[in-house]
């Protein structure tokens, strides 16, 4: 019974032939590794790629004359200024201006596309679709019809264009919906781990194609234990670890998703008020230590003097820089670069400091 009640990607049976080792994870079984690790990291790390299933995400597809006007009212983004052929990070926050999804929301020429993380799939689809008979506003979800790949690295591009061409002109945020073995083929320049990076979205029957041909272009198979390390050292936060619905906006590393310019949306005024304000209490960013410990989530963070000024959120040891990180939260008169402050581990006491994010600029920060 337990069995049946675990989610399986459409790619379960081409994983296990490809090797993958798989652990279970908010109700999905999926790859954790293929067997190398150490590999896995390196390919997206050095001059290589790595192709990860992100099929567990959410995805749902809004159409309709109102699509627009509806979306824009919802999330902290202004969608009005997000042309044809873009994509943008955007959060829908509740009346009280906290966290119910960080998502990524792309236009083609006839729909919205919203990816969301799978911890916040339901919540998101419930929002939208009760504006369903409000208006000309449709939803889909499209979850389980279609299979979304990233490659990551140096070479994704290289990598990509064997597959869809120059499609790969796409510059960073860039989507683009294109035929693919007479069916459309989703492309997002994304990064998910600080290197370059494209997501590929397609129909669920052609998803083992598209995944043996990445592979056979050079593209490494990379499971999740690799993943969670590659997107802590880039800085990006996990709903569900690094925010949830307690967390305000404001207090997130998720700037990019939030315009103070637009008009009227859900939970506006709260977080122009805390702008104006000049800051949040706390705030998410990174600690390093100064070699190889073992923190856990939820350890308390401490000043020098003693005072507790944070809590940590996610860690993981970087062998890029041959120490480990965290993601956590500090109060504000202490989030400036190059604080030390200290917390304990299973080592004992450790010293921790204060750094900018991302932890590792890789080849997305290259252009």
């Amino acid at each position: 019974m337990r069995e049946q009640e675990v989610k399986r990607l459409a790619l379960d049976e081409v994983h296990s032939l490809y090797g993958a080792q798989f652990r279970e994870e908010d109700g999905w079984r999926l790859p954790a590794n293929y067997g190398d690790a150490e590999g896995e990291y390196a390919s997206v790390r050095d001059e290589g790629a790595g192709v990860i299933d992100l099929s567990s995400r959410g995805r749902i597809r809004v159409t309709g004359s109102e699509a627009l006007l509806f979306l824009n009212g919802l999330v902290t983004n202004d969608m009005k200024t997000l042309d044809d052929n873009r994509w943008m990070p955007a959060v829908f926050p509740n009346v009280q201006g906290r966290i119910l999804a960080a998502v990524r929301i792309a236009r083609t020429t006839d729909a919205f596309l919203i990816d969301t993380e799978n911890a916040t799939h339901d919540r998101v689809l419930k929002t939208i679709e009760r504006f369903t008979l409000a208006g000309d506003f449709k939803v889909a979800d499209i979850t389980h019809s279609t299979t979304m790949l990233t490659v990551q690295g140096k070479s994704a591009k290289e990598i990509v264009e064997k597959i869809v061409g120059e499609a790969t002109a796409l510059d960073q945020n860039g989507a683009r919906e294109i035929p693919w073995r007479d069916q459309p083929l989703t492309l997002m320049r994304a990064t998910h781990t600080a290197e370059d990076g494209f997501d590929l979205m397609v129909p669920t029957e052609n998803a083992t194609a598209l995944w043996d041909t990445l592979v056979e272009a050079g593209a490494h198979p990379t499971g999740y234990d690799v993943f969670e390390k590659l997107r802590i050292e880039a800085g990006v936060a996990r709903f569900g670890r690094d925010m949830d619905e307690t967390n305000v906006v404001t207090e997130t590393n998720l700037d990019d998703a939030i315009s103070y310019t637009k008009g009227c949306y859900l939970g506006q005024e709260i977080i122009v008020r805390i702008k104006h304000r000049g800051h949040v209490a706390k705030k998410l960013t990174g600690l390093a230590f100064d070699n190889e410990v073992t923190v856990e989530p939820g350890t308390t963070v401490q000043s020098d003097a003693g005072a507790n000024v944070g809590r940590i959120t996610s860690a993981t040891f970087s062998p890029a820089l041959n120490r480990t990180v965290a993601l956590a939260y500090i109060k504000y008169e202490f989030l400036d670069a190059g604080t030390r402050l200290k917390t304990n581990a299973a080592e004992g006491q450790v010293n921790a400091t204060v750094s900018e994010l991302p932890f590792v600029r890789g080849s997305w920060y290259a252009e």
